[in-house]
């Protein structure tokens, strides 16, 4: 590629990161489409995120080399391309004459030791391994701070640029999947896990052999414990950084999408995507963000690849759907296995045999004729049987997915919005309960608020079998629910009922509902399960309306809502003082006081210890109890062990609880495992995609990264689901400022602080940025602010600090970092990440303020 054509891809790839999904499309479509074709893969490669802009500018990345460079015994003749850790030549090995390819880690990135081990690494791999199907290491080298592999020169091109061209033929095909299975078997035999098997890392060559490159991610199967642990992390950990979820996220696995362990049969998983692909022209999974993307990786199952490819054989749907099965132990188990499959279909198709599925064979004894007549006759009468049951009664079929959508306030009482939303979350609750059925999470569920809603399309976005809709109205103390279960295939009934009582019965309609609808699904609970279905948190009927009137209030996130909430949950303890689900939304409330600022810590941490604790006596599995005493701990006591502990019980207690991993993500990065705590964050977003929130949480540890640009785009694309959330404003100034741009982040600030009607943390944030900017008198006057504000409620004296810190008084800055200490405040949990305090980190006072904390040793 020239250096004229490098650097329009360069500016178009800069130009679509600063846009929305819709945007970014528009903008590609419209592009040449050789260009368009170079961006996409460059997009595809940034979602390892190790690929930035240093790497596509026009005077940084592929002619940073000029040809005639010597590196060792190799001379750089010309530069082929770029990837997602650097730039690849080709180079004339001057010892034996011959050409090869030399992979160079970019030289901003040979800084780090960590990815200086992941080249060593790929180098350990790829030289254990030898086949004619992956691409051979020669050797590894250092020339001052330049790393590099030097690699089997090939000449062709990738998978991804051949299926541009068309599509294969089934003898093609075969022959290919045969070859990268084959290979793929023989790495894990060796102990490498590849990881990113996708069209860019299979290479064609001009003979059309294929060739498997880049084990730059791929994992060895030892055990790798966290710097701070000896046990390890229930996060993922893989060699580029404990806790980093990576590979390319159309052609992750599931496990690989919630951050669990990986073995081999995540490469089977991952290649059966691929030959998915191949097969059909069309990903078995999409989705126009990552979380619907890893919704339908986790949860959707993809149409057989023959009703894409009307040509394939019956046996190569079922070897594909195999290699896709969620469960990784109902996958083909090994690669070895896969290949065998696969060479049987090709060797059927070869000798014009039908194929029929791979079964071990066995000898059987000669048969009577009489014998088999009989027996055939009663295979033909159970096959129509069969069949005359399948065409009468579709609904027979077997339902695994459900989404319970929020009920409609058939009375049309706003006041009452509490009730229909809360009897649709506690059956999503009781409901998911039962291990053969996949029960929609209530974020994605609730957005299809509304009588308008149809049922069909909102069971086909959430990728589910059946619907449960309802309505309530409720007046005077009577009470009546209507409730329908619905196919999404169809759109036909599969049960509807009304249900008509007193409010008092509410507990016990709502345990009839739960049970109908496990009936009418046919899922047939064990007596275990029915216990569970059964299962009450409180026999009050007060107690219980209050906990929804207060869950309903929680949910909004503001001061005043905060606490009203926490007012609903003392009275529910106070009818039922046994009622541990409402001692632990009391510790939910408490301990996001002092992160709003709704009070002082020393106020409200002290409570939320004690509603955690409590909850946990009557209750030890409530996984938000877990999470609650742990945030608690975390923020007030700096007791990072028992923090890390409780968020352990409440993952392993609710293993799909997003406010776990979301307080955990939290803990990972103010510790300084900012990594590992993104890793969290996205497992929470994965769980709550539409949780704004913890979308925000995302951002600013991004922001704590370093990760500027990431972050932008992540609360970017947060704000196109609500513009007016405050924490996300806030959240977005920070790599605003950050990146230089100080008006935008005054406006986000100025934002923040009118949604959130004057919170001190936002005008905090706003004093900083002012202060930054070069705008001194505004900063004061933000600070003066401040300090007349604390007169009439809390505020923390972290942000007085942090506005000294951007006008560069550091005698003051000490002085309300102390009190800030004293205070416990929320904002100093950060110090160790936070970038506004960087100019004070080789002041021996910082550290010491660290050690206090227990962040230091």
């Amino acid at each position: 590629m020239s250096p004229e054509r490098w650097r329009k891809v360069g500016e178009l790839y800069n130009e679509v990161l600063e846009l929305t999904s819709q945007q970014r499309a528009a903008l590609l479509s419209a592009a040449d489409a050789d260009l368009r074709a170079e961006v996409e893969s460059l997009l595809a490669q940034n979602s390892e995120g190790l690929l930035d802009r240093s790497l596509v500018s026009a005077d940084s990345s592929i002619e940073r080399l000029p040809a005639g460079t010597q590196l060792g015994a190799y001379r750089i003749e010309a530069a082929l391309g770029a990837g997602g850790m650097g730039e690849v030549y080709r180079a004339r090995d001057q010892r034996l004459g011959r050409t090869v390819a030399l992979k160079v880690l970019a030289a901003h990135l040979s800084r780090s030791p960590d990815l200086r081990e992941r080249l060593e690494r790929e180098a350990r791999i790829l030289s254990s391994l030898n086949h004619p199907h992956i691409c051979t290491l020669y050797d590894i080298g250092c020339e001052g701070e330049t790393f590099y592999l030097v690699m089997e020169y090939l000449e062709g091109e990738t998978l991804r640029e051949r299926l541009k061209r068309g599509a294969f033929s089934i003898s093609e095909l075969l022959q290919l999947a045969i070859q990268v299975a084959d290979s793929l078997d023989v790495a894990h035999r060796a102990g490498a896990i590849h990881r990113d098997v996708k069209p860019e890392n299979i290479f064609l060559t001009t003979r059309g052999q294929p060739k498997l490159l880049d084990f730059g991610i791929a994992k060895q199967r030892l055990p790798i414990r966290t710097q701070d642990s000896k046990t390890p992390s229930p996060i993922l950990q893989e060699i580029t950084g404990s806790g980093i979820v990576v590979g390319t996220e159309a052609y992750m696995s599931p496990e690989q999408a919630r951050g669990q362990e990986v073995d081999p049969r995540t490469d089977i998983f991952s290649f059966g995507v691929v030959l998915y692909e191949v097969a059909t022209g069309v990903r078995p999974f999409q989705g126009e963000t990552s979380p619907i993307l890893f919704d339908a990786i986790l949860n959707r199952t993809p149409p057989p690849p023959s009703r894409c490819s009307a040509n394939l054989p019956g046996e190569l749907d079922h070897i594909i759907l195999k290699t896709l099965e969620k469960d990784r132990d109902l996958r083909f188990q090994t690669m070895a296995e896969v290949c065998e499959r696969l060479k049987c279909v090709k060797d059927a198709l070869d000798g014009g045999k039908t194929v029929v599925p791979h079964r071990p064979t066995r000898s059987k004894p000669r048969r009577n004729p009489v014998w088999r007549l009989i027996a055939l006759i009663c295979a033909l009468m159970m096959s129509l049987a069969v069949l005359t049951l399948y065409f009468r009664d579709r609904s027979g079929q077997k339902i695994d997915s459900l989404a319970i959508l929020p009920f409609t306030n058939a009375a049309g009482d706003s006041n009452k919005e509490y009730l229909s939303d809360g009897i649709a979350e506690n059956l999503i609750n009781s409901l998911s309960q039962l291990p053969r059925l996949r029960v929609a999470a209530r974020a994605l569920a609730f957005r299809y608020r509304g009588s308008q809603v149809d049922p069909q399309q909102a069971g086909r976005d959430l990728h589910v079998r059946a619907v449960l809709t309802g309505s309530l109205a409720e007046h005077d103390g009577d009470l009546s629910i209507q409730a329908d279960l619905v196919r999404v295939d169809d759109g036909s009934q599969i049960w509807g009922r009304q249900y008509n009582g007193k409010f008092t019965d509410i507990l016990g309609l709502q345990q009839e509902i739960a049970q109908e609808v496990a009936g009418k699904l046919q899922l047939r609970p064990t007596a275990d399960e029915q216990k569970k279905l059964a299962k009450r948190s409180t026999d009050s009927t007060e107690a219980y309306q209050l906990y929804l009137k207060g869950r309903y209030y929680w949910d909004r996130r503001t001061e005043l809502t905060l606490k009203r909430a926490v007012d609903y949950f003392e009275q529910a303890i106070q009818k039922d003082p046994g009622y541990a689900l409402a001692y632990a939304a009391l510790a939910d409330c408490y301990a996001v006081f002092a992160g709003h600022e709704v009070a002082a810590p020393a106020m409200a941490m002290p409570k939320a210890r004690a509603a955690a604790t409590k909850a946990l006596q009557l209750d030890n599995t409530l996984a938000g109890a877990h999470a609650a005493l742990g945030f608690t701990v975390m923020q007030y006591e700096w007791d990072w062990a028992a923090a890390e502990r409780e968020f352990h019980q409440s993952i392993r207690y609710d293993a799909d609880y997003a406010t776990a991993y979301h307080w955990y993500g939290v803990f990972l990065s103010l510790t300084g495992r900012i990594d590992e705590g993104i890793a969290a964050l996205k497992r929470a977003q994965q769980l709550e995609p539409l949780s704004l929130m913890i979308s925000a949480s995302l951002g600013r540890e991004l922001y704590h990264a370093r990760r500027y640009d990431e972050a932008i785009d992540e609360m970017r694309k947060a704000l196109e689901m609500d513009a007016n959330f405050a924490a996300l404003h806030w959240w977005l100034g920070l790599p605003y400022e950050q990146k230089g741009m100080h008006q935008d982040a005054i406006e986000e600030f100025r934002t923040a602080s009118r949604l959130s009607k004057g919170n001190p943390s936002a005008l905090g944030a706003l004093g900083h940025a002012y202060a930054a900017a070069g705008q001194r008198q505004k900063a004061l006057q933000i600070l003066a602010d401040l300090r007349e504000l604390a007169r009439q409620r809390y505020v923390a004296p972290f942000e007085i600090s942090l506005i000294y810190a951007g006008l560069g008084d550091n005698g003051h800055v000490w002085e309300w970092l102390e009190a800030a200490l004293e205070d416990r405040s929320w904002g100093v949990m950060f110090l160790k990440v936070d970038p506004r305090f960087d100019h004070l980190r080789a002041d021996p006072r910082f550290h010491d303020l660290l050690r206090r904390m227990r962040l230091e040793s």
